[in-house]
């Protein structure tokens, strides 16, 4: 329990219902969906939409989303992947035939075909009980109506501003006269409102035909872009099974590649052989980070789309792999960084929920970088994601980009489950960090005993780009042993901190939830 002393804020804890979001408004309209009848699916859903509207440089309906769902009493969760293709079109040779050599943030080439709606309409269909219309209908009045600007979405908005200016439409619709808005202000996208409520009338189509996908289509095509309307309508989510490992004693299952979930999963399996709980701060530290770095080089050499390429994962998350990797790791001496060639700036939003029936799922939904491309559709209101920035314009490279291809993606929900029984869905944004933010929430929990609000409270370290990034709240001889067996610190950017996170924590011997949320947001856990 927290010193109460101090500043911070308690788990939220409720007998039947809990949602944690990024913003307390998502949070709201997902615990009154669940109050009007609704399960977890159509809370996820209803709330994600509206932090596309609310938090606009984190997420959108023109990027991707991916799920975990563990109806009740099942003994693993279903894996939705709505990450979306290259277009049909697009191939290492057609881009160098553009003049193009590296897939930049703000290029069309780095537009993927958005699959987070059809994420959303297959979801629906297949396990929520409330019609689109409904669950839009709140993220659509605040895009009409307005909503206030968070504190940490005017800070997003603000460093996102030059990308925004880039662009005339973005320009023109997310800005007030040339300027992101202020704190507090309120601010509308009305073209956005029209498009939810036609997706909510009209459903996936809506968006994949028609009106929505010409718009898209043709802002593309004017900026060199290579999609196609046929790229849309054949656009569409797929069930894929989830991969897992064994981490003290539970169950932890990932969404597989083309995600990095695998990473987490190789990252745990390294820390599964150490007593975590009897190291001090800076061993662990030290240890998350050779683990980290150990993973990600694996990561980079083997994620991509499994089907373009043949994808070891028994063996990445063998015992036997596991045990060769944890070789490599010095206990007093940082190890060489095997450089990533992966982009490191990426923004996302998590949420999950646990409805009054024992349904739980864990969503993930995200443009990638803020805003995206900072492309806009002029007439939908739809801002471009921008994953294929993830793909390398390299014949050799296992993600070279490949018409109809998806790129290797950082977003991952995560599940946690124990002798068969749902435990928590949980996630941490952050682009790349979410792989290690993933395991150090997890054995802050399971191996010091933290509540779901302390383990995210705590402070974060990331090992990558040769640097170690750390957060300011680490205790000074922490600092000084890290920098002695050779990191080199690098201190994290007060006003963009490593990622966010939630999670609902299922206490099935007192009939309990207790939910968290990251304050490092501006969001909140909310329960009933």
């Amino acid at each position: 329990m927290r010193n109460l002393q101090r500043p911070g804020r308690s788990p939220v804890v409720a007998p039947e219902a809990m949602i944690a979001t990024s913003h307390p408004l998502a949070s709201q309209v997902g615990i009154d969906i669940m109050k009007s009848g609704g399960n977890a699916v159509d809370a996820a859903i209803a709330a994600c939409a509206t932090l596309c509207v609310v938090e606009p440089a984190m997420t959108g309906i023109g990027g991707d989303c991916f799920v975990l769902y563990t109806p009740k009493g099942a003994a693993k969760p279903v894996a939705l992947n709505g990450s979306g293709r290259a277009p049909k079109a697009a191939s290492v040779d057609a881009l160098r035939e553009c003049g193009v050599e590296e897939i930049q943030v703000q290029s069309p080439h780095a537009v993927t075909i958005p699959g987070a709606i059809s994420a959303w309409t297959k979801l629906n269909a297949d396990h929520g009980t409330k019609g689109m219309d409904e669950l839009l209908a709140p993220a659509a009045r605040y895009a009409e109506n307005g909503f206030p600007i968070a504190s940490r979405v005017g800070s997003d908005w603000q460093s996102s501003l030059p990308k925004l200016l880039a662009d005339p439409v973005s320009s023109e619709q997310m800005t007030v006269g040339g300027k992101a808005p202020a704190i507090g202000t309120m601010f509308k996208q009305p073209r956005l409102a029209a498009t939810l409520k036609k997706i909510g009338r009209e459903g996936r189509d809506a968006f994949y035909l028609g009106e929505v996908a010409e718009d898209i289509v043709a802002r593309l095509r004017a900026m060199g872009g290579l999609h196609t309307l046929d790229d849309f309508a054949g656009a569409e989510a797929e069930y894929v099974d989830p991969i897992e490992t064994t981490f003290r004693g539970h169950q932890v299952h990932e969404c597989p590649p083309n995600g990095q979930g695998i990473c987490a999963l190789m990252i745990m399996n390294i820390l599964s052989r150490h007593d975590v709980a009897s190291l001090s701060e800076a061993d662990r530290v030290h240890l998350l980070a050779e683990a980290a770095k150990l993973a990600y080089h694996q990561r980079d050499r083997h994620i991509s789309d499994p089907n373009f390429s043949e994808i070891p994962v028994d063996w990445l998350l063998s015992e036997a792999h596991a045990a060769e990797l944890d070789k490599m790791i010095d206990p007093t001496k940082a190890g060489n960084f095997h450089n990533s060639d992966f982009p490191t700036h990426t923004d996302t939003t998590y949420l999950c929920c646990v409805d009054r029936d024992g349904n739980a799922i864990s969503f993930i939904n995200s443009l990638f970088a803020g805003f995206g491309s900072g492309i806009m559709a002029p007439e939908s209101g739809v801002m471009l994601q921008n994953r294929g920035s993830s793909f390398r314009v390299d014949s050799d490279h296992v993600n070279r980009i490949e018409g109809g291809k998806r790129p290797m993606h950082t977003i991952i929900p995560g599940m946690l489950m124990r002798d068969g029984k749902t435990i928590a869905p949980f996630g941490v944004m952050g682009g790349q960090y979410q792989s290690v933010g993933h395991t150090n929430f997890l054995s802050h929990v399971l191996d010091e005993g933290m509540d779901v609000q302390e383990a995210m409270d705590a402070p974060r370290s990331f090992a990558t780009a040769g640097v170690l990034q750390v957060e300011d709240h680490f205790e000074p001889e922490v600092y000084a042993e890290l920098e002695r067996r050779g990191h080199v610190l690098e201190e994290v950017n007060p006003l963009a901190p490593l990622g966010g996170s939630q999670c609902v924590w299922i206490d099935h011997e007192n009939g309990t939830l207790t939910g968290g949320s990251d304050p490092r947001k501006d969001g909140c856990a909310m329960g009933y």
